[in-house]
C-alpha cells in the first residue's frame, strides 16, 4: 500500500498553494532555436550591455539587466514579476560577479532550468534560455548582436 492510499491529504509531489494544488510544471523542452522575435527585438537595441527577454501576457519585453542583481518571482517586490502560481514569490536571481552574470535559484519549489537543464546557479552566456515556471527568458548580450556567436544556438542539455 503506497502513502496516497493510507493518507487521502497526500498530494505526491503536487505543490499545494493556500488550499489549491498546483500541477509542478513540466519544462517545455528547449528547441534550440530562439523565437523569430526575440531576434527582431535583438536587432532594434541601440545600446550595448545585457538584457532578459520574455513574453508575459502577450507582450514581449526587453528588461535591462544593469542592476548587481535582478530578483525573478511572483512577489510584488521582484524585479521581473511573473503573476503565475509555477513561480515562486522568490523564484531566482540574476547576479552581477566579477566573472560574468549568473542565475541563481532562490529555494524555488519548480526550479530554475538554463537551456534544459535544472541547475541551483549557472553562468549565463549570450543566447541561453531560462525556464522558470512556464516561462522563458533569453539571455542576450549586445555585444555579441549581429556576430557569429550571436547566432549560434546555446548547447542544451540532451
Amino acid at each position: 500500500m503506497d502513502r496516497s492510499d493510507s493518507d487521502p491529504g497526500y498530494t505526491g509531489n503536487i505543490p499545494i498553494v493556500g488550499t489549491e494544488a498546483v500541477p509542478a510544471p513540466q519544462a517545455e523542452p528547449p528547441t534550440g532555436v530562439r523565437p523569430d522575435w526575440v531576434a527582431d527585438r535583438a536587432a532594434e537595441l541601440t545600446l550595448p550591455g545585457r538584457y532578459l527577454l520574455y513574453e508575459d501576457s502577450g507582450k514581449q519585453i526587453v528588461h535591462p539587466l544593469t542592476r548587481e542583481s535582478t530578483r525573478i518571482g511572483r512577489s510584488l517586490s521582484a524585479d521581473l514579476r511573473f503573476d503565475d502560481a509555477t513561480v515562486s514569490r522568490r523564484h531566482a536571481l540574476v547576479v552581477n560577479q566579477e566573472e560574468g552574470l549568473r542565475v541563481l535559484d532562490d529555494r524555488s519549489l519548480n526550479g530554475v532550468f538554463v537551456n534544459g537543464r535544472r541547475v541551483e546557479w549557472s553562468p549565463l552566456r549570450d543566447g541561453d534560455e531560462i525556464t522558470v515556471g512556464r516561462h522563458r527568458l533569453f539571455f542576450l548580450d549586445s555585444a555579441t548582436v549581429g556576430s557569429a556567436e550571436a547566432n549560434k544556438p546555446p548547447a542544451f542539455a540532451e
